[in-house]
């Protein structure tokens, strides 16, 4: 057989076995894809860090007068896992206003997803619902729906910024189920 002949059939058999691996790894159904862990995706808060909180104390009023704080925001692994602790505080700049508070995060392998737990020490209790979201990349978002002022809402949580020196959450709530949001808690952290 000549190389003329045989030619064209080699190309198109290697073209083949080349294409085969590309094939294959293709899937029709996402489902199938193997899923991201995402059971450190809050490692990157883990120490302790500087806070610069902008807070809209009337919210969903269309105010545009925010309060600013400083303070610290201190993030602990739970006993060696992927759940974490963190404490809290902040003053108003002209120190009249003071928070406090706990965030109690633990991560679902089943789901996949994080849920937040705001800790009242103070009255012993957890915020309930939590937030429950994931990450994306470098941008986490979280979502509950909740009660605020007699009328449901739903209340969204995103982390964005991330670096091992700055990262920022933003707290939005929306009263027409999520068509808009207003943000109305800013935390800068860095270190």
């Amino acid at each position: 057989m000549k190389f003329s002949k045989i030619g064209p059939f080699l190309l198109f058999l290697l073209g083949a076995i080349l294409a085969a691996p590309l094939h294959a790894q293709t899937v029709s159904n996402p489902a199938l894809l193997p899923q991201r862990d995402g059971s450190h995706d809050f490692d990157f808060l883990i120490g302790d860090w500087k806070a610069h909180v902008r807070r809209l104390p009337d919210r969903l009023n269309n105010s545009n007068v925010w309060i600013e704080y400083d303070g610290i925001s201190n993030h602990h692994k739970l006993l060696d896992s992927n759940a974490n602790f963190e404490q809290f505080e902040v003053w108003s700049t002209d120190k009249k206003l003071h928070i406090k508070g706990q965030t109690l995060r633990l991560y679902n392998p089943t789901s996949r997803q994080w849920s937040i737990y705001l800790v009242d020490l103070d009255n012993g209790t957890l915020s309930l619902p939590p937030v429950v979201g994931s990450f994306t990349g470098n941008r986490g978002e979280f979502f509950d729906q909740e009660d605020f002022k007699g009328r449901a809402i739903f209340v969204r949580y995103v982390w964005t910024n991330i670096s091992p020196t700055s990262a920022r959450m933003e707290q939005s709530f929306s009263p027409d189920g999520g068509e808009t949001w207003e943000v109305n808690w800013i935390c800068e952290l860095s270190r």
